[in-house]
């Protein structure tokens, strides 16, 4: 009888199977996910503790604040402004809100803040420079060149030589009289150009820019008033200084001289003769 030939054991042995290539780099994936997650858990709690820390730690508060560039204002005023800093966590703050703070002042045009760590602010305010006094109803405020009302004239500002502007307020219906733009920056541009000739400068009392195309000019002990238009204000005065002796000889008062005509100059005797202006104490 002819040997019969079992065939072979085909069922699954486990043990002599290997698992894929591809099972095992899905298990290496979950793995190395799995070690990330556990990184990146530790690190945020470590930094949630390190804010925690910090943000609690006393060495963080504001202790000290210096404030520079302040000349009318006292560092005491700047740090009435500032009331609350000190004591406040130095990463918390928002130097924003407190620069808005500083602004609020009408002396303050701009300020700068910055944090020096651990525990110090440093403050730099740039102060707005009045150019005039303007004459509002019956009181005087310093202005800056750009129409902003910094303070009313008083003794504190008595140092300051500067001329008087009427004319600045623009009556608006139904509101409040506002300074005018186009009249604040024709005084501005006159007193600019005077800046250029102080020995002409210093003789100018009164500006008047009720019309914000011809400036008007007194001088200091004289009661003409010397119309100059929108330009060329130091030429036109300095016509009007060369040729006064010789319109006073034919003119004894003078109610206004019109200077904006480069070809000649009108002049226009005063109805009566004038009291000496009334000075205005700005000038000395």
């Amino acid at each position: 009888m002819p040997p019969v030939s079992a065939p072979a054991d085909k069922r699954f042995r486990r043990s002599h199977v290997k698992p894929s290539s591809r099972r095992r780099s899905r298990l290496r994936a979950l793995w190395t996910g799995a070690r990330v997650v556990a990184v990146l858990t530790l690190a945020a709690y470590a930094a949630w503790r390190g804010v925690a820390l910090v943000s609690g730690a006393a060495t963080f508060r504001v202790a000290h604040v210096t404030v520079t560039g302040n000349e009318r204002l006292s560092t005491g005023e700047v740090m009435a402004l500032m009331d609350g800093l000190r004591g406040a966590h130095i990463l918390g703050l928002r130097l924003d809100e407190w620069r808005d703070r500083l602004r609020s002042s009408p002396w303050v045009e701009d300020a700068t803040l910055r944090r020096v760590l651990p525990s110090t602010v440093e403050v730099r305010v740039r102060e707005r420079r009045p150019m005039a006094l303007a004459r509002v109803g019956s009181g005087l405020y310093l202005i800056d060149p750009h129409g902003v009302v910094v303070d009313e004239f008083g003794p504190p500002y008595a140092d300051l030589d500067m001329p008087l502007v009427d004319g600045l307020l623009s009556p608006a219906e139904g509101r409040p009289a506002a300074v005018d733009e186009t009249r604040t920056a024709l005084a501005a541009r006159v007193i600019a150009a005077l800046a250029a000739r102080p020995d002409i400068e210093s003789k100018v009392s009164q500006i008047d820019v009720h019309d914000p195309h011809d400036a008007v000019v007194m001088l200091e002990g004289d009661t003409a008033m010397l119309r100059l238009g929108e330009d060329d204000f130091v030429e036109r005065l300095q016509q009007y200084l060369d040729l006064g002796d010789a319109l006073r000889e034919r003119v004894a008062a003078i109610d206004y001289v019109d200077l904006r005509f480069a070809e000649r100059l009108y002049v226009r005797p005063a109805r009566r003769p004038a009291a000496a202006p009334a000075s205005a104490g700005v000038r000395r």
